[in-house]
């Protein structure tokens, strides 16, 4: 239905698409998706009151998606008209005053379906017919924006709004520019304008939370909230919101009526839940918790996130656990969520056989789940070695596609593992990485050292806590990572995600660039520190930066310009990495070529790490997992020591999967002995045995 939606309003059809749009709303009264396309006919009709009402009800369904309330400041491109001037200089041009305003409409519609080039050309358009116009600004702005330009965004919307002081829509474009550069500040300041003169904007009051909370104050954020939550209607996701912010700023009895508002009218709401479980654990409220989610279940037995909540209350291994889940059995018989949940009790209880027997039944219902599938491996693992590898090869074969194929292969090299055949094992998995290895960054090339370091600068007095976390391939690190974020440490691992910071710590060349005099070490330096406000670092906050990679011509860098940091390094036994990297891949997609290449490659990177550290080239601590990979509490404790701040740990499971024990590597001994012969010496000037 939205496409045919889209269609109309790309031919100008606003009858047509104001006509399925309401078809929509009246099938879909909460969607906000609706609603949006909604007020996208209403612009097109010229009813610009009325869309404006339509995009906040979509707001209110959806308060913290970007792209509606970038909907709502194109409706203010039609609430102003030409005056007589602007008609009489676009008919001296010989063009027509009134295309203005559909000029700019369509350009605001092709920047919300994501067709840059066309909203270029319309905004040229309309710069024809007035170039001088605070809209045309706006446009050009925005376009900038949207192109991921924020600074000449800002120059533009700066410079407009020099001109045209107070213009609402300049406000609220250069308010979205601050806010997409990360000067949260400067964007708060904007929105405040707007604010003044439209209190009553849903969008303005949810954007300026959001900008309170990202400067870490919730409860500011909560108060501007609060004339919102008093309307009659308030909508659940805005009742979640604000719930958050309340936990956020430790008003948990607020936290609680509010989320039990937004739970009850959307009981299946997984984000809800979480929340509501927190602020029932802070206020010691389990009965009230049981009781809630026990009536919820009532009318809604076949809730899987309900059911998942109320299971959470309980301890797993204890018998009201046991309860539930034979509640949930009874009221959704077939789902596999529920039987896997048995399954996991059976478990904790050693009731073996008849957690194996549930695993065949899951597969009966759902032969391509997994984690049934791998539950019937490890019992066929107990009892007939053999048939386990042969299931294993059946699934394999039975894969979907290549990325299950994969899935399934590398299972397959872990069935060969557990039944001793390391040979087979070692196989599989580098066949694995053989075939994904164009897909892959290649190694990182290293630099040539050599090079004398500059004096390592004393501390700066008062210095915020930055860290720098890095781990070869197989070290683990990503243990590491997930405790830090997972307890709400500064963590910042946006280099691994879909928009990381354009800075030296990012670019493979920076050890080149930096040996060859292309970069300079201070300017280096003073480009990862103008990157930190973008990746919402406040000025003078704590950091630990997750990096990509590591080479020890970042000293040249470090030592004289970021004398404050420590960098923390994952380590274990070398050839347990490259085991480690062989059987399981790593969070950086690093080509594996093959295991003696790669051992070459590691063993370079390991001696760089024991040169810092046998002449403490700089602040940094070794945090070594041997032995410890699948114990969070003490993963905490070596985190606490090194921070010098109480790390907590976290549930075994957000760890991830067990991984392959230390010292694993010596049964791999003959199938690997070049790779590990390769990584000898490495293992023991870091201090591991010979073998």
């Amino acid at each position: 239905m939205y496409d045919n939606i889209t269609d109309a309003l790309r031919r100008g059809a606003a009858d047509e698409a104001m006509a399925l749009a309401r078809e929509a709303v009246a099938q879909q009264p909460e969607d906000a998706q609706a609603y949006r396309m909604l007020a996208a006919a209403q612009r097109l009709a010229g009813e610009v009151d009325a869309s404006l009402e339509t995009i906040d009800r979509a707001i209110e369904l959806d308060p913290e998606n970007a792209d509606l309330h970038l909907e709502r400041a194109g409706a203010l491109l039609r609430t102003r008209r030409l005056d007589q001037a602007e008609q009489a200089l676009a008919q001296s041009s010989g063009l027509d005053p009134n295309l203005f305003p559909a000029y700019t409409l369509q350009a605001q519609l092709a920047l919300g379906r994501g067709d840059f080039e066309e909203a270029q050309r319309l905004t040229r358009t309309a710069g024809r017919i007035h170039p001088d116009h605070p809209h045309v600004a706006a446009l050009e702005g925005t376009l900038a924006l949207r192109r991921g330009d924020a600074e000449r965004a800002m120059g533009i919307l700066s410079e407009a709004n020099r001109r045209y002081p107070g213009e609402p829509v300049l406000q609220h474009a250069l308010g979205f520019a601050y806010f997409t550069a990360g000067h949260f500040a400067f964007a708060e300041q904007a929105f405040r304008q707007l604010r003044e003169t439209q209190a009553d904007s849903l969008s303005i009051r949810i954007l300026l939370a959001q900008l309170m909370a990202r400067q870490g104050r919730p409860g500011d954020a909560l108060d501007e909230l609060g004339p919102m939550l008093e309307r009659p209607g308030s909508g659940p996701a805005l009742q979640r919101l604000a719930g958050e912010l309340a936990l956020g700023a430790g008003r948990n009895a607020e936290a609680r009526e509010l989320l039990l508002r937004a739970l009850h009218a959307e009981p299946g709401d997984r984000r809800t839940l979480s929340a509501m479980l927190e602020a029932w654990r802070r206020l010691d409220a389990s009965d009230e918790a049981r009781k809630t989610l026990d009536d919820l279940l009532a009318g809604h037995p076949r809730q899987l996130d309900l059911w998942q909540a109320r299971l959470a209350i309980e301890a797993f291994a204890g018998p009201e656990a046991r309860e539930i889940v034979q509640r949930w059995r009874e009221a959704d018989p077939e789902s596999v969520p529920a039987l896997m949940a048995a399954i996991t009790i059976h478990d904790a209880h050693g009731e073996r056989e008849d957690a194996a027997a549930l695993a065949r039944q899951v597969n009966e219902l759902d032969p391509n789940f997994m984690p049934a599938q791998t539950r019937t491996l490890e019992a066929l693992l107990d009892t007939d070695p053999a048939a386990a590898v042969a299931h294993a090869e059946s699934l394999v074969e039975a894969a979907a596609n290549d990325q299950d194929k994969r899935d399934r292969r590398r299972m397959l090299g872990r069935t060969f593992d557990l039944v001793g055949d390391y040979g087979a094992a070692a196989t599989t998995w580098a066949g694995l990485h053989a075939d994904v290895a164009g897909t892959r960054f290649p190694l990182p090339p290293r630099g040539k050292g050599g090079a004398e370091l500059p004096a390592l600068a004393p501390r700066p007095a008062g210095a915020p806590l930055t860290a720098f976390l890095w781990g070869a391939p197989g070290s683990l690190y990503e243990r590491f990572a997930t405790t830090l974020a997972l307890v709400g440490a500064p963590l910042k691992a946006d280099r691994f995600g879909a928009t990381p910071p354009a800075d030296l710590f990012q670019r493979f060349r920076t050890p080149e660039d930096l040996e060859s005099g292309q970069v300079a070490p201070a300017a280096a330096a003073q480009e990862w520190r103008e990157a930190l406000p973008a990746r919402g670092v406040r000025p003078g906050g704590p950091l630990i930066d997750l990096l990509l990679w590591w080479d020890n011509s970042m000293l040249h860098v470090l030592r004289p310009h970021v004398p404050e940091g420590v960098l923390l390094v994952a380590l274990r036994d070398p050839r347990d990495m490259l085991l480690d990297w062989l059987a399981w891949g790593t969070a950086a997609p690093y080509a594996l070529p093959d295991a003696e290449q790669a051992a070459q490659w590691l063993s370079g990177l390991l001696e760089q790490v024991a040169e810092l550290h046998e002449g403490d080239l700089y602040p940094h601590r070794l945090l070594r997992l041997d032995g410890i990979e699948d114990d969070p509490e003490a993963i905490a404790s070596l985190l606490s020591q090194a921070l010098d701040v109480r790390v907590g740990a976290v549930p075994p499971e957000r760890l991830g999967g067990r991984r392959l024990a230390s010292g694993h590597w010596r049964n791999y001994s003959r199938a690997l002995a070049p790779a590990f012969a390769v990584l000898g010496p490495v293992a023991q000037r870091l201090g591991y045995p010979e073998a």
